[in-house]
């Protein structure tokens, strides 16, 4: 299959042969051609050609593509699913009533929204000039989307770009890119003209550093690790692009003294097995009260010995594989590290006697503060817990962290869940849940988090650049501030 799509047209480049491995059994779905820097030349050169017209084109012309373009993923939303459960090894559950859903209700609130773009009210804010606020498309976005969510990751970036007037070259990671071909192969089917949406998908040093640092681009996205975050940012700066990126995360999941203990124990697991903990807001520090925190413990632990690991083809499967033998190599090193830091593991720690890049869900008691299960974004079925003294030391607790994206705080005290998300240092801090995203609220967070919005009508920042136009209204021909410029003659 050809692992670019370029102006239109799939593109069968380069001569190296990539395998698409599903990890759950370790056999190769389909094998793809890896694109070269040459050919993220070639897609921004289409980009750019496209933009002028994408960019000019009304907003009731962007909403009828985009809208269209819902419709046929709503279409063909079975083979994406098949798509996704393939290359990632998601339980097919997850891919049927998340993931592919809500990439569409996606698509559907920013064809939408491509209705909606407008400026500030047209005013004097002088007594001789009329004020205007223009908001255009700032140009052509280069962006770099993760493995773990291939399809909405591709969907949060490309879509709010598009309805914003602009022009996109995506990477997909070269894990997992069958989705993001087919969004582009649909978004075509749908009217998109060519060269506005183009897919490059090769390695990341090469072909992602390319797109990062290609002086054609004028705005560079990127969703992933904070490492490989930084890598782009200082690609994305040697030209002055501007930058929005979303990156890890280690979630702080705050359990006080009078919380429904109950759903803090079902919310806490189902919180930190998502995506076989392959999720970025996933919880995976919970901070408990100590008069809550034996109960808390072992309940997690029943709740987490029902959950099911298995075929991820099966409807009954909860937790699927890690995306690689690779990363489960990691996740299994912090966990087995964990003890010599003053960790119990409770339940797990280990793989599965299983074909695949399976890892037991794992629970982690005792951490220390300073240890690096309990720092360390693990990316893993991995949930650590601890305790805290007071209220104070919990929202600490909750903050010491360099990240900053996801949080949650389960109380029945309105008070204290107000004083929680007033100071827990997150992009969002849940009450009493913890994962649920709506299209109509932003996703983002600060510190090793990144900065910058996916979804909602925030994330049209990233894409927009501000025009001012003032206009005279007096026709004078000398105005009175040319005297600071002219002697009086």
């Amino acid at each position: 299959m050809a692992g670019s799509w370029i102006n239109g047209t799939p593109v069968e480049t380069g001569d190296e042969i990539h395998p698409i491995i599903n990890p759950a059994t370790g056999e190769a779905v389909a094998t793809y051609k890896s694109a070269t820097p040459a050919d993220v030349d070639t897609a921004v050169a289409a980009a750019r050609a496209a933009f002028d017209g994408w960019a000019t084109a009304t907003p009731v012309d962007r909403w009828a593509v985009l809208y269209k373009l819902a419709r046929l993923a709503g279409e063909h939303a079975e083979e994406l699913v098949a798509e996704e459960v393939g290359q990632t090894g998601k339980p097919v559950r997850l891919a049927r009533e998340f993931d592919v859903p809500g990439s569409i209700d996606n698509i559907e609130f920013f064809a939408g929204a491509a209705r909606h773009l407008e400026g500030k009210a047209t005013a004097e804010y002088s007594a001789d000039h009329t004020s205007s606020i223009r908001r255009e498309a700032v140009g052509v976005v280069g962006t770099i989307t993760p493995w773990n969510y291939p399809l909405q990751m591709a969907v949060w970036k490309v879509l709010p770009a598009l309805a914003a007037g602009c022009t996109v070259v995506i990477k997909p990671c070269e894990l997992t890119p069958l989705t993001t071909l087919t969004l582009a192969r649909l978004a075509r089917e749908a009217g998109l003209p060519d060269g506005v949406l183009n897919v490059v998908t090769g390695d990341g040093p090469d072909v992602g550093g390319a797109l990062a640092g290609h002086p054609g681009v004028d705005v560079v996205t990127f969703t992933g690790s904070t490492a490989v975050g930084r890598k782009v940012m200082a690609a994305a700066a040697v030209h002055g692009h501007r930058t929005q990126l979303e990156l890890g995360g280690k979630a702080p999941f705050v359990v006080f003294d009078d919380a429904d203990l109950d759903a803090a124990i079902q919310g806490a697991v189902a919180a930190a097995l998502i995506n076989s903990g392959q999720d970025c807001t996933a919880a995976t520090r919970a901070i408990v009260a100590r008069e809550l925190y034996d109960d808390f413990v072992a309940g997690v632990a029943d709740v987490m010995s029902k959950v099911v690991v298995g075929d991820p083809q099966d409807p009954d499967t909860d937790l699927g594989p890690l995306i690689s033998e690779e990363h489960r190599a990691k996740v299994a090193g912090i966990v087995a590290r964990a003890p010599g830091e003053g960790g119990r593991i409770v339940l797990g720690g280990k793989a599965p006697e299983r074909p695949g890049s399976f890892y037991l869900p794992t629970l982690i008691a005792d951490v220390r503060e300073d240890s690096e299960a309990y720092r360390k974004e693990i990316f893993g079925p991995v949930l650590t817990v601890r305790t805290f003294t007071d209220d104070d030391d919990a929202i600490r607790q909750a903050n010491d962290t360099e990240y900053g994206l996801a949080a949650s705080a389960w109380t029945r005290d309105v008070y204290r869940a107000q004083r929680a998300s007033r100071e827990i240092k997150a992009g969002c801090v849940w009450i009493n849940d913890h994962i649920p995203i709506i299209s109509e609220m932003p996703h983002g967070g600060l510190g090793a988090s990144g900065f910058g919005k996916d979804m909602s009508d925030y994330s049209f920042e990233e894409y927009l650049t501000i025009k001012h136009v003032m206009s005279d209204i007096t026709g004078k021909v000398e105005k009175d501030w040319h005297r600071t410029v002219f002697a009086k003659r």
